[in-house]
């Protein structure tokens, strides 16, 4: 890759950001297009919040072509965009942003780019079905709203503080069919565990030295998928003791790879080559 004053950049802000594989994913899909862009990673950190603000600002300053947002960011960057695509705004979150001639515009590729990797990779389709959503954070937003338009059966949103997985919940209840319910985050989930098709892990538990998930699989019936969002490592606890028993499992890489290639497309107004993104995230992930 080659860097010039021609050079698109854009980049991912986040704290932290050291763990992050995007870069080798997009700027893999960037080199196999031959687009003159480059992707790099920026540590915006949470406190003092006016870091926020000023990494914002210079997405202008700097004319970046736009960049990802991650955790812990996606909520409170809404505040300094000029626009907020619907969808995002709904859920009250953004990942991406595209700087359209000093125009900041915030979209979220999570979502969507999750269900279209569960379907890819399981088979799974949400209508009708009972899930469970472990973590009430932005991409916990993402993905129910995202999974609510598909007219599933019920989805239970647990959270170790209970009422952020009450007030999630309370934003969505009343627009959507689906029969839902917040509940904690501990020991007691066996009850949901029993009915649900589908059961996601949308926090960092699981995460390189973030802990172990509290979560009854055993509990789960045959044919379940059990779903985690976490990438570093490739196959979590939650994930290696879901094979165990034989459940399905979906992996966090996929969704990344899926919602990069929408951010892609966003970004270029071009297919995302995704096997190439596959390829790249894979062999950066067995350098972590």
């Amino acid at each position: 890759m080659e860097i010039s004053g021609k050079t698109k950049l854009v980049g991912i802000f986040g704290d932290p950001v050291d763990h992050t594989i995007s870069p080798a994913m997009q700027n893999a899909a960037f080199e196999a297009l031959f687009l003159d862009m480059a992707y790099i990673p920026f540590h915006v950190r949470k406190s003092p919040a006016y870091d926020l603000k000023a990494a914002i600002a210079s997405i202008r300053a700097l004319n970046l072509r736009g960049v990802n947002i991650t955790i812990p960011h996606k909520e409170k960057v809404l505040k300094y965009l000029d626009e907020v695509d619907p969808d995002a705004r709904a859920i009250g979150a953004v990942n991406t942003i595209v700087n359209r001639n000093g125009k900041l515009v915030g979209y979220n590729t999570d979502g969507p780019g999750y269900l279209l990797s569960l379907k890819e990779d399981t088979g799974f389709t949400v209508r009708g079905k009972r899930i469970v959503i472990l973590g009430a954070g932005g991409a916990a937003r993402a993905i129910l709203r995202s999974a609510l338009e598909k007219k599933p059966a019920s989805i239970v949103v647990a959270n170790r503080t209970l009422k952020r997985a009450e007030d999630l919940v309370s934003e969505f209840e009343s627009t959507f069919t689906a029969e839902m319910q917040a509940v904690r985050l501990d020991g007691s989930l066996a009850p949901f565990a029993k009915k649900a098709s589908l059961v996601v892990n949308t926090t960092s538990i699981g995460m390189k030295g973030s802990g172990t998930l509290d979560f009854p699989l055993e509990a789960l019936p045959k044919g379940a998928v059990v779903s985690d969002i976490v990438y570093v490592p490739l196959e979590t606890e939650f994930l290696s003791a879901a094979k165990a028993r034989g459940l399905r499992v979906h992996y966090g890489l996929s969704m990344l790879v899926r919602q990069g290639a929408l951010t892609f497309e966003l970004w270029t107004g071009k297919k995302a080559p995704i096997e190439v993104m596959q390829r790249a995230a894979l062999a950066a992930l067995s350098l972590k």
